[in-house]
């Protein structure tokens, strides 16, 4: 065993490929895999054994892993670049085009370097001290890093408080933390081992990759020891340490893409995903559930609210007062084939609350437990765990008899009444006994040490009964947990939040730390979902800062038994209305930000200083974000506001989205904030392509009108805007279309070119005249350079341009 006084000698002992391994003396290995350019991974193995053989995180570039994991010494997907070796006398360096690593022999600690303008910039070191467990403390797995001044940490999934992780320790363990503090509460639902180190001083930066399963903690600089300088750590309680350096020169962002791909690409969900979804534990918890569903339809009618689908919640599967995965109650449901296509005429789909433990009395426990579905005790008894107002057993999905069953349950349950998506809800898992053992394929283990991969298997298999079904259709699912590669199958959100303008304040910074860990597809419960009704103001509030998110969804169960439903307050159901129609306005920008994020692993959201990483103003943890490249978008999020001071970066011009009004950067500006109207700017330099500004729940409008914002003086600025069928799986076959949008300026005259290209036929509602909106303080002469210019007006402080540009 390796003591504190002889920590292990290290030589090379192989090079195969792009693999080297460094062997001591006493066993312990170090495996280095040099994978692309930007990616170098390290796996250190105190004693030379694997315990964590195969990965369900990394997928680069392709829609999924094996169902039984992957190898994890398969680098097929990976460039597996040239490299070069250098062995010296006291280290090993290994070089890429961008990463340098310098492991010393003795000790095995690493330094990494990266290179900027021919010349090398050292960015991360193990500290010097006790960096690896190398068997001096117990069976965990650790990685102990020196920490640098003017270091920032961002990631780590949904965290509380700040965006900026230092100084903050961590505790990764999924658990149901309904009403949780957005600001104080750890841990929360994902479990996400990533996050980027970042020096605004230098532009520089890289991500840390841990892909393990187990429990884990993340201290980024909250403890601190006299002995061994200033320091970060992560440390797994089972699980090899294998982890991936991931290079971000100049913008944060590129880390982020990069573990996007790295871990598999993100899902293309249907369009009518980024609709106002309604949901609310109170209308199926309700003795006549299924009279209180078509009331909701109606009041949408009532106050012209635009909705494409529902989230029912759980109550639908009660018996009592207890609810049971896949039943129907009929006595509030008496006729569910009638209810979901009563809902479907009027263009609402339903997503169907299910969960993954079966409750002791469950009508189909003993045979699910007979059959071997269930996570067990060493003994043979079921695992049993406490779940809602009673006790229970969850499935096994490391069993394919497990999968199997649960794909045809939400089959004959749920996808042959018409039911259009799953809602995979509180599937964390909490596996707390040691002697709960999980089937591993036919390798058992302790189901505690990989309780996440349980969660990612409920969602593929959920997935998977979904594509079964409906092989032509896209999937639309959502799950409250997940770990690294949900991103490849749902669609999620923060969790059961506490009502208040803390959370108001602080998911918005949770959102952002998702999307800052490769996941995207993200929103809140709008009006929080736990704690006091929301008073109107905050509810509005909400409602505005909900409208730029991917996730568009009012739900609660709030204490007094009110439901958060548009028309909440008469005082503000027309605000509530307009803010769901401006929603429905963006939504083919957000839906092209989604594509970007398939096709290019670009985050939908993402924090101000990231997008302008040169400008020191850009606070991390300020209040402000960036939707895309072209919006930022700033919230109110504080009680009695009735305008918004916001700070615009340098390096751009920006527009109001409200008044058309332009602004140079560099500058803070303060802005009216009604309760319509969030704050809202567009980049000099954007295309926003928008949906018409005629919205109605009857007919939804889906002319398309682009805002252009072009350069000043000479330059162009152009864009291509996606469009599809928005529900098939056509677009894998490239059977999809763009618009060319085009602005070229010089001193007097602009240029407008809108042009339709690809393999899909332009439909007929996008036929016709396209709007396109420029800033009324756009004073050159305006042409159409292909296409007819029809007229051209001020409207609203913006000039409205319609254009023919024929089929």
């Amino acid at each position: 065993m390796t003591s504190l006084l002889h920590p292990p000698v290290f030589e090379l002992a192989q090079r195969e490929g792009n693999t080297l391994r460094l062997v001591s003396e006493m066993g312990a290995v170090i495996e280095i895999f040099v994978l692309e350019e930007d990616i170098v991974r390290v796996r250190v193995l105190p004693d030379g054994t694997v315990r964590s053989p195969r990965t369900w995180s990394i997928a680069p570039g392709t829609d999924d892993v094996p169902l039984e994991g992957r190898e994890r010494l398969d680098l097929s997907g990976f460039a597996l670049p040239r490299f070069s070796l250098r062995e010296e006398a006291e280290q090993i360096v290994v070089e890429t085009s961008q990463v340098r690593l310098e492991v010393a022999l003795h000790g095995g600690y690493c330094a990494w370097s990266l290179r900027r303008e021919n010349a090398w910039h050292s960015v991360m070191r193990d500290r010097a001290t006790q960096a690896y467990n190398f068997g001096w403390w117990d069976d965990r797995a650790y990685h102990y890093l020196r920490r640098e001044k003017g270091e920032m940490y961002l990631g780590l999934g949904e965290r509380a408080g700040d965006l900026d992780r230092a100084g903050q320790r961590y505790t990764m363990v999924n658990v149901d933390a309904m009403g949780y503090s957005a600001r104080t509460t750890d841990p929360l639902y994902k479990h996400i081992p990533f996050y980027l180190t970042w020096r605004r001083e230098a532009s520089l930066g890289f991500g840390l990759f841990y892909d393990m399963l187990a429990d884990c903690t993340f201290d980024m600089g909250r403890e601190l020891d006299n002995y061994h300088g200033h320091y970060r750590y992560f440390v797994a309680e089972h699980g090899d340490l294998d982890y991936y350096f991931i290079a971000s020169p100049a913008t944060p962002l590129a880390a982020v893409r990069r573990f996007t791909w790295l871990t598999g690409r993100p899902a293309l969900m249907p369009k009518w995903g980024l609709g106002y979804s309604g949901s609310t534990m109170t209308y199926t918890d309700a003795p006549d559930a299924q009279r209180r569903m078509g009331e909701f339809i109606e009041r949408c009618r009532e106050h012209d609210i635009l909705c494409d689908s529902f989230h029912l919640s759980s109550g639908y599967t009660s018996i009592g007062a207890k609810r049971y995965v896949f039943n129907w109650n009929h006595e509030k449901f008496p006729d569910v084939e009638g209810f979901v296509h009563g809902y479907l005429e009027h263009g609402v789909k339903l997503c169907a609350n299910i969960k993954p433990c079966l409750l002791q009395d469950h009508p189909e426990f003993g045979l699910a437990h007979a059959e071997g579905l269930l996570i067990r005790s060493t003994d043979g008894k079921p695992a049993w765990v406490q779940f809602w107002d009673e006790v229970g057993a969850y499935l096994d999905f490391t069993n394919p008899a497990t999968l199997a069953w649960w794909r045809e349950h939400v089959t004959n349950a749920l996808l042959r009444y018409g039911i259009a998506a799953t809602w995979n809800d509180n599937n964390e898992f909490e596996i707390w006994s040691p002697d709960a053992v999980a089937h591993g394929f036919g390798s058992p283990f302790p189901a505690r040490e990989a309780k996440v991969l349980q969660t990612m298997l409920m969602m593929r298999a959920s997935r998977d009964a979904q594509r079964a079904w409906a092989p032509q259709q896209r999937p639309f699912l959502v799950s409250r947990s997940g770990g690294v590669g949900m991103h490849r199958y749902v669609q999620t959100w923060s969790g059961d939040n506490y009502t208040s303008w803390e959370t108001l304040r602080y998911n918005l910074k949770m959102g952002l730390g998702l999307a800052m860990s490769g996941v995207s597809n993200i929103g809140h419960d709008i009006g929080g979902f736990s704690g006091p009704a929301p008073e109107p103001e905050l509810f509005v509030r909400w409602v505005q800062f909900g409208a730029l998110m991917p996730r568009f969804s009012i739900h609660s169960w709030n204490d007094d038994g009110t439901v958060n439903e548009p028309w909440m307050y008469p005082e503000t159901t027309a605000h509530v209305a307009a803010l769901i129609k401006l929603r429905y306005r963006f939504i083919p920008y957000l839906y092209q930000l989604l594509w970007d994020s398939t096709q290019h692993y670009e985050p939908v959201l993402r924090p101000v200083f990231a997008e302008f990483p040169n400008d020191a103003r850009c606070a991390t943890d300020g209040d402000d974000m960036m939707v895309g490249p072209a919006l930022l978008f700033a919230p109110v999020v504080e009680a009695g506001q009735t305008e918004r001071t916001v700070w615009l970066p340098e390096g751009a011009r920006w527009v109001s989205y409200w008044s058309g009004e332009t602004f140079e950067g560099g500058r803070h500006v303060t802005l009216p904030a009604p309760w319509d109207q969030p704050v809202v700017l567009v980049r000099e330099g954007s295309v926003v392509p928008l949906n018409v500004a005629e919205q109605h729940f009857a007919k939804p409008n889906e002319r398309r009108a682009f805002i252009v914002v072009p350069f000043e003086g000479v330059g162009a600025t152009t864009a291509e805007c996606i469009e599809d069928d928005g529900e098939s799986e056509a677009w894998r076959d490239g059977m999809v279309g763009f618009w060319q949008v085009r602005a070229e300026g010089d001193a007097e005259t602009l240029a407008l070119s809108v042009a339709w290209t690809g393999r899909m036929e332009r439909p007929g509602h996008l036929l016709g005249p396209v709007e396109v909106w420029l800033p009324a303080s756009e004073s050159r002469r305006i042409v159409a350079k292909n296409g007819t210019l029809v007229s051209q007006h001020a409207e609203g402080g913006w000039m409205r341009v319609l254009i023919e540009t024929g089929a």
